[in-house]
């Protein structure tokens, strides 16, 4: 099956990305759909923010950007976002419940051969799947942040996910542009997750136990690691609400990464990192 038409069910940091990605290379229709008529406009407002940004660095002419915002057409509707596509991509917070009763609304809304793929960072996607009546048509398809820049994609299988599946969706990514991997069982955190997160909440702890200051420990980390950006940097990048989600998930299956105190304590006080201007640091424009 050549998937030509998809829906973006959620259009913040995630997916408004991964719109972009699907028109700009895969050369999709893309129907992008939010909760929220604020938020879908938000989300398109930063879709051509980003397109004009490669404009400027020469990386798309005029004309080309305006084919891809062409292609991607804001729905406030969801029966008319997913009513005639051949992939749904879930991009919405990572609530288990939240996921399950949207995910069983599209599955009574898309057609019979309609394959659904969840973005979820760490939640299981057989008990997502199990909320649709296409268990075999139902995988992960975890994209990193920023979609447009980030080239892997987590084909995340579960216990009943078609082959057939599995091979559509891998080809749909690579038509975007990314490198994808399969994860082969459905293992809580998957692959980067599972070993990122106990490490994330390694650096917390060192803050929450006054060993040093956070900018000194993503310095340290940088240079000593050489990762492309600290682990509190990081943190605050993916938001630290969805990094205590993923640590919850982690924690339970692996007994490792538990979310710390101070953790915690920042996402219950709302300082998520840069969704809301501060976490660890200070992030004068706020992401989406």
């Amino acid at each position: 099956m050549a998937v030509s038409k998809i829906a973006v069910l959620g259009a913040g940091l995630m997916g408004h990305g991964i719109a972009q990605v699907a028109a700009q290379f895969a050369k999709t229709e893309v129907y992008l759909t939010d909760a929220k008529q604020e938020l879908l406009d938000r989300g398109v407002k930063m879709i051509e923010s980003s397109l004009e940004r490669f404009v400027k660095k020469g990386d798309l002419t005029t004309d080309e950007s305006a084919k891809i915002r062409s292609r991607i057409h804001p729905v406030t509707s969801l029966g008319d976002a997913v009513r005639d596509v051949d992939l749904v991509i879930e991009v919405v917070p990572e609530d288990i419940e939240l996921k399950r009763r949207l995910l069983s609304e599209v599955d009574r809304k898309i057609r019979n051969d309609t394959i659904i793929a969840s973005n979820t960072s760490s939640l299981s996607i057989t008990m997502l799947a199990k909320a649709t009546r296409r268990t075999e048509k139902f995988c992960g398809m975890h994209f990193f942040n920023p979609p447009q820049l980030m080239k892997l994609v987590e084909i995340v299988r579960g216990n009943k996910t078609s082959d057939e599946t599995v091979q559509v969706v891998k080809e749909l990514a690579e038509r975007m542009g990314k490198d994808p991997v399969v994860v082969k069982k459905d293992a809580p955190g998957f692959i980067v997750n599972r070993i990122l997160v106990p490490a994330l909440n390694e650096a917390i702890a060192l803050v929450q136990e006054g060993v040093a200051d956070p900018a000194d420990i993503d310095k340290a980390i940088k240079l000593g690691l050489n990762w492309p950006m600290g682990p509190l940097a990081l943190s605050d990048y993916i938001g630290l609400d969805t990094v205590l989600a993923m640590s919850n998930v982690v924690s339970k299956a692996t007994k490792q990464g538990r979310g710390t105190a101070l953790l915690r304590k920042m996402v219950k006080s709302s300082r998520l990192g840069r969704k809301s201007g501060k976490g660890f640091f200070d992030w004068p424009e706020k992401g989406g």
